[in-house]
């Protein structure tokens, strides 16, 4: 039986706690969690309590436990977005292995100099491009690499965000604002991006931009609305995003709930949170900024088009997917727990649909399956599927979106390449 990889945990909220550390619980002879910084004390006591840290192992902040130097093989940084780049340098510079929540950096010279310093230093960073790990998109990978489909011509691929989701991250959660963390194209899609340079096996060549904020502003508020779901607001019974709708249902005990309050069974401590936190506030008066909608068109190597869709007015949460080929035609459907895929035979006419139900663990069984690559990596049993080097495509794709997005240009993606690794 082999020594399991010690880990050191920088962020015990909601990717920490619920989707990560339950594999070390899980696959003990795995992984074991040996400290952890996270500043709010419920949520490091919590996770303490979990995997069995001791006192003198429990830090307030990252700078607290890297100061330490390096007390464990691993460290996985579940931090906010903005704090990625400085606590991950530190963490490979005192000698760690990283394991790094997308997206790498809210920046891109802050990007690049992540996957030039793990390179330089020869440490490994891994970002958690969890999509690639699930049987739905390994499924719809190996089809596409087969050459089942012939040469892909078209790829249509969207992103479906459910309009509750979109209120909750993106209009008064963390990810609202770009000066305060990132454009919602790298937040939200990186996956998608990552997804579609793996599967098409090239790169993109040209890229074009559109989108905006269109419905969560204070100009498309309902006569009378207040600022708050908790003010008696008149337009409540009308409205989809009404605060109280979504948090005080206590049938849903999970996330997103799990994030406005610890004390998730009690109904008077959600109210609270509501009347007192930026989950309560009126979709259409808050201090929101990116966009609700955009679309990618890209031109890859060799030809095929390409186009991503994402936006926030979905009625369910999913990706749904359409590859054209010269042979065949797939189309797809994934919303992390099950998932479909039919393929349509140029020559025969036939249609074969394949169920693909997800795995244990969050993102589809890909929150699992990125702990097990990285613990394998660790131990030099097999190389993973997302370095820090193969996951930089898919944000410099990102970054040159809203560039072309802001500048309604066509961007060129060798040029951007070479400015993005020159600095």
């Amino acid at each position: 039986m082999s020594k399991p990889i010690t880990a050191a945990l920088l962020g015990a909220g909601s990717r920490g706690y619920f989707s990560y550390g339950p594999y070390a619980l899980a696959q003990p002879d795995d992984l074991k969690f040996v400290a952890v910084a996270e500043p709010h004390p419920v949520r490091r006591e919590r996770f303490a309590s979990a995997h069995g840290i001791p006192r003198e192992r429990q830090f307030v902040t990252w700078e607290d436990l890297l100061a330490q130097g390096q007390i464990a093989d691993t460290l996985f940084n579940m931090t906010q977005d903005q704090t990625h780049h400085p606590s991950t340098i530190a963490a490979l510079n005192a000698g760690y292995d990283v394991l790094l929540e997308k997206p790498m950096a809210v920046r891109l010279p802050h990007v690049v100099d992540l996957v030039q310093t793990a390179e330089r230093r020869g440490k490994l960073l891994q970002v958690c491009h969890v999509l690639r790990y699930t049987p739905f998109f390994s499924t719809l990978h190996d089809i596409v690499a087969s050459g089942r489909l012939g040469e892909i011509v078209t790829v249509e691929h969207r992103e479906n965000v459910v309009y509750w989701h979109m209120a909750h991250s993106f209009v008064r959660g963390n990810w609202r604002n770009f000066a305060a963390s990132s454009p919602m194209i790298l937040a939200k899609c990186c996956h998608d991006l990552d997804i579609l340079y793996w599967n098409l096996g090239r790169q993109v060549s040209r890229l074009h931009s559109f989108g905006s904020l269109l419905h969560y502003r204070s100009d498309q508020a309902p006569a009378g609305a207040t600022l708050r779901c908790t003010d008696g607001c008149p337009a409540a019974d009308r409205c989809p995003f009404d605060a109280r709708r979504i948090y005080l249902d206590l049938n849903r005990r999970g996330w997103p709930v799990s994030v406005i309050t610890e004390e998730t069974d009690s109904l008077g401590a959600r109210q609270h949170a509501l009347e007192t936190g930026p989950y309560g506030r009126c979709v259409y008066h808050c201090d929101n900024d990116v966009v609700d909608h955009q679309t990618v068109n890209m031109q890859f190597e060799g030809g095929p088009s390409v186009v991503l869709f994402m936006h926030g007015h979905a009625h369910e949460e999913s990706r749904t997917m359409r590859y054209d080929g010269a042979r065949a035609t797939l189309r797809g459907k994934f919303d992390y727990r099950d998932g479909w895929i039919e393929i349509h035979d140029h020559l025969t006419g036939r249609r074969e649909t394949l169920d693909v139900p997800a795995t244990v663990s969050g993102h589809g069984g890909g929150d699992f399956g990125i702990v097990r690559s990285f613990v394998r990596a660790v131990r030099g049993e097999g190389q993973p599927l997302t370095t820090g080097r193969e996951s930089l495509e898919s944000h410099l794709m990102a970054f040159a979106a809203e560039e072309s997005r802001l500048n309604s240009t066509v961007v060129a993606m060798n040029d951007f390449r070479l400015r993005a690794e020159l600095g």
